[in-house]
Formats: structure tokens, sequence, C-alpha cells
């Protein structure tokens, strides 16, 4: 509904009175051979007059009015309101009912045609918007350009736009609107609405059903509550849409780098597996004519060569993990087994280090791939080299528990942050303390989850700051899954 103003209904009330005095002094000075039936039916329409232009409180004052004067110059005795015929009364009567009721059936009609024109003025702006919004700048900020769009189309004296996303608020026209940033967020944060009316200031969610996207604030704004929230679900799906593509493109980048990178490495792994190939050839044809003297070098030569080759190899295989190109190729093994491929693949790195392996004699075989177990073994292992102590242990340990075979690695470093162990197998996180001064990518244990999880197991981290931390994870065992498999 459209707030009066008091000089406006002021200035209304003074034009009724002046409209009933002019039609009193008319039929009472000038045209006085007028009989009462027509004076009433002046004031009737007069009253009606007034109640279509401006409104029910105007007429029933024109009502009042008219009858007051009706009665003193017209009906008499005159110059007095008392009335001696009793069908005088019900005549007054009568005329005061059907002004009252006439002005407000008047008003009725006005009002609804009013809101009629209303609702069409907000639909045809609706549907601007909303076109409006379907074009909106992928380049740009969408919550800046519907808060833009929404100032333009309705006229408002600002409009103001919280993204959740990007905790960011887009604010259009007045720079001081009456609404603080804290509460804009809260709005979004806790999916709350509020209006302040005499400030005409409308603050609502964003949302489709689920968690809001923001949440839109809108001051100066004359429009329906349904007309508010078609403007926020606008805007909330038109930030929906723009939030997906930004997703998808991301989704597609990414997919487009993986298939990239995996080009990449197999020309790379082309590129280093030939020469290392060549070089361990010719290194073998030496080593059966070489003197004994020269046989130890050329044996280092082809010995490094086969380590250069697998880690060529290994780099690759991790790399294609992370991508997703992850193929299980499982067969029964010997965990304790595995262990100590995993420790002679890094025996070079482990010189010098004081490596204890604590595994039950009675394992039960684990159903694995072996190379991706042992590559587990060893991220886990070389993770342990890096943050421990040189002079402490690090201990590797195996054991059946439940229908798993538990294996875990223990150093003696300085241990994980309460704060960080949730984080530790997401991929590229690298706790900040260590990233200068210990070298690594941040994707040795999220590899090492993945393997993990597709096996079907479990992995985790048990840590006590100065103390060390002991990585864990399980492997059901094959005669479980031979019997799951029944």
């Amino acid at each position: 509904m459209i707030k009066r103003k008091p000089i406006q209904t002021l200035a209304r009330v003074l034009g009724t009175l002046l409209i009933i005095a002019g039609i009193t002094a008319f039929y009472f000075f000038i045209f006085n051979q007028a009989n009462s039936i027509t004076i009433a039916m002046t004031f009737l329409l007069a009253t009606l007059g007034v109640a279509t232009a401006w409104g029910l409180l105007e007429a029933i004052i024109a009502s009042v009015a008219g009858m007051l004067c009706f009665n003193f110059f017209f009906l008499p005795p005159i110059f007095t309101f008392y009335l001696a015929d009793t069908q005088n009364w019900v005549a007054l009567f009568v005329f005061l009912v059907t002004a009252v009721v006439a002005s407000q059936l008047s008003t009725s009609v006005k009002q609804r045609a009013l809101e009629a024109t209303r609702r069409r003025e907000e639909m045809e702006r609706l549907y601007e918007l909303s076109r409006a919004l379907m074009l909106v700048d992928k380049q740009s900020s969408t919550a800046g350009q519907i808060s833009q769009r929404i100032a333009q189309v309705f006229a408002v004296d600002g409009v103001a736009v919280f993204d959740r996303e990007t905790d960011q608020i887009y604010k259009t026209g007045a720079a001081d609107l009456p609404i603080s940033d804290t509460k804009l967020r809260d709005s979004a944060l806790q999916a709350t609405a509020f209006h302040d009316i005499q400030m005409n200031l409308s603050v609502l969610p964003l949302s489709l059903g689920r968690e809001p996207v923001g949440s839109l604030a809108m001051y100066g704004a004359s429009i329906s509550d349904t007309a508010l929230h078609a403007i926020g679900n606008l805007a909330a799906i038109v930030m929906e849409r723009a939030r997906a593509e930004a997703t998808a493109t991301r989704m597609e980048a990414a997919r487009q780098n993986e298939a990239m990178k995996s080009m990449l490495l197999d020309a790379l792994a082309h590129e280093f597996k030939t020469p290392l190939t060549s070089i361990k050839a010719a290194a073998s044809s030496i080593l059966d004519e070489a003197p004994p003297a020269q046989k130890e070098l050329v044996a280092v030569i082809e010995e490094e060569s086969d380590r250069l080759d697998s880690l060529v190899s290994e780099t690759i295989r991790m790399a294609r993990i992370e991508a997703g190109d992850l193929h299980l190729e499982r067969r029964p093994q010997g965990a304790a087994d595995l262990i100590k491929t995993a420790v002679q693949k890094l025996r070079i790195l482990l010189e010098d280090r004081d490596i204890r392996i604590e595994t039950d004699p009675a394992l039960p075989d684990v159903l694995a791939d072996a190379e991706l177990v042992e590559l587990t073994v060893r991220q886990l292992l070389t993770n342990a080299l890096k943050y421990a102590n040189p002079e402490s242990p690090i201990i590797i340990r195996a054991a059946a528990a439940d229908g798993v075979v538990k294996i875990s690695v223990k150093d003696f470093g300085p241990g994980i942050a309460p704060k960080n162990l949730l984080k530790i197998f997401e991929k590229y996180y690298r706790v900040e303390d260590n990233t200068a001064r210990i070298p690594g990518t941040g994707i040795g244990l999220s590899i090492a989850r993945d393997i993990v999880k597709a096996h079907g197991g479990d992995i985790w981290v048990e840590s006590v700051l100065g103390e060390g931390s002991e990585f864990f994870f399980t492997l059901p065992v094959a005669e479980r899954l031979a019997e799951q498999k029944r």
C-alpha cells in the first residue's frame, strides 16, 4: 500500500471541504429554487467523485460535511440542525449511509484497479529483469551485475547483493544503505529475511531450496512481497547458474590439463627410457669384457640406470594416479614381502638410517596390486625420512586384525598439529611451518590415500607434537575378499 504524506492528506481534506462549501454556496445563493432531492444528489455525486479521486478518508469527510450542510442550509427549519419533519431525518440518514457505502465501494474498485495496474507493471518489470539477468557478462561479477540490473529496472534508491561464494558485497545506487554489511551477511548465513517499513528497506536470502547463495537488500522499493521474492528467486537462479558454469569450466579445464599431462608424461617417459635402455645395454656389454678394476664402475652405471628407470616409471605411475588413471591388478600377496621389497627399492636413501621392520610371522596374504602397495609404503617411508631426526629409528609394522592387515610407518619427528591432521591427505597440502625447509610437492600422501581407498582399505594418521607421527593403512585379507565374492 502507498503511504500518504501528511501535507498531501491535509491538502485533500481542505479541497474536499471547499468542494462541499462550493456546492452549498451555489444552491443557497445562486440556484436557490432547487429541491432537496437535487441538492442531495449533487452532494452524493461530489462524494463519489472525491472517493474516486482521493480515497475513502476524504469521501467520509465529504459525506459528513455534505450531510451537515444539507441539514443546516436546506432542510427546514434552516440555519439549525433540528429537523421538525421525521421524513427529513430518514432522508438525511439514507443520504449519509448511501454516501458512505458508495464511497467505500468506489474506493475499493479504484484500489483494485490500482493493484491490478501495479501487478501488471511489476510483471512487466520482472520480465524485463529476467531478460537482463539472462544476458549477464560472464567475464564480470555476476552479483555486481544483478545489483545494477535490479536498480535500473525497478528504479529503487539502492540495491546490495552479497555473494556468499566470494564473500563480497556489491552495491548500486545509494552509497549509504541503511543496513550494515554484517546484517547482510547474516541474512545469507542464517537464511533469515526482514523488512523495515519505516526505512522502506527489505532484505532476504537468495536460495533455491538449498543453502543460500547470498542475500539481497533493496532500499526505497515500493513493490509487493510477491515481486520481491520473485526478484530474489531470479537472482538466486542466475547466481546458481553462474556457479554451475564456472564449476563446469574448471572441470573441463582440469580434464584437458590432465589429458595434456598424460600425453606429456608418455612423451617424457619415451624420451627418458630410450637413452636409459641404451646406457644399460652398453654397460651390460662392457661389463662382460671389462677388466676387474673397471667392472665395479660399470656395475654402478648399470645399477644407477636401473634406479633411474625405476624412478621414471614410478613418477609416471604417480602422475597417472593423480590424474585418476588408477587400474588395479590384484593378486594374493604376502604383506611382509611387499614391505621388504619397498624398503629394498629405497636402499640408497636408507643408508645410515635405522629402519626397523616388525611383522607378525603368521600374517595372512592380502589381495593387492603389489606395485601400488609398495608405492604406498615407499611414500609413507619417504615422508618419514624427510621429517624424522636422522638419528632416530623409523619403525614399519604389520599385523592382522578383524579381517584386515594393518601396516604402519612410525617416525619420531616433530609431529603434526591437530588442526592439520584432517588436511594432511589432501592434494598439494603441506604444513606451513615445513614448506620452506623441507622439499616436497604435497601429492605423495594423497596418492597413498587414493591407492588404499581403491583397495577398499582405510588410511589415517596419529600424531603427538614433539613425539612423532604414525601413519596407518589397512588392506583386506585375501581369504575374506574371496568369501565376500561367493
